[in-house]
């Protein structure tokens, strides 16, 4: 939950591919699809047997290794919209709040992928910027040279924006390296 006297983070990125919005929302309604769009770094696994049926209220339960750290990671799935968005906040994890909403909109004959997340982290501002939003840029770079191979079209087809970070107090944009 996201309190009054924590600061609060936030992540956006896009990325545009030539595929119709109902092959990409159907790629990310796979949870364990997931794995593949995760860096082999973060030692990431979907725990929850499969399959798992995804609607408003599904729980799903992953472990990471965060810097070294055996991390177990639960989520909600808070809002699903198909094809359209859906929204997973975090229960239990590395963050003290992690609302990740996912939106897919049809654009010029392809599909808009579009993630935002809000986030708290233990330390706040300078645990931020010594290492989340370096993993995180990490993480959905990775994510973007991924999901053109799991959509069957050519990562030169597609169209990757920018990274931005941004916190109630300003904002830092960073570009997602090629």
């Amino acid at each position: 939950m996201l309190t009054a006297n924590s600061r609060t983070f936030a992540l956006s990125t896009k990325l545009w591919a030539p595929v119709n919005r109902s092959h990409v929302f159907e790629l990310f309604s796979d949870a364990f699809q997931l794995e593949h769009l995760t860096p082999p770094w973060l030692n990431f696994r979907v725990l929850t047997p499969g399959p798992i049926e995804m609607c408003s209220g599904r729980l799903i339960d992953y472990q990471i290794r965060l810097h070294g750290l055996p991390i177990r990671w639960r989520t909600e799935i808070t809002e699903w919209d198909p094809p359209f968005c859906f929204t997973d906040s975090q229960l239990r994890g590395p963050y003290r709040s992690w609302v990740h909403t996912h939106t897919f909109e049809e654009l010029d004959g392809g599909t808009l992928v579009r993630d935002r997340v809000e986030y708290q982290v233990p330390g706040g501002s300078l645990t931020n910027r010594l290492f989340v939003q370096g993993d995180l840029r990490r993480i959905f770079n990775y994510r973007h040279n991924q999901l053109p191979g799991l959509l069957a079209v050519r990562v030169e087809d597609c169209k990757r924006g920018e990274v931005l970070f941004t916190s109630e107090t300003g904002s830092t944009q960073m570009k997602a390296e090629a």
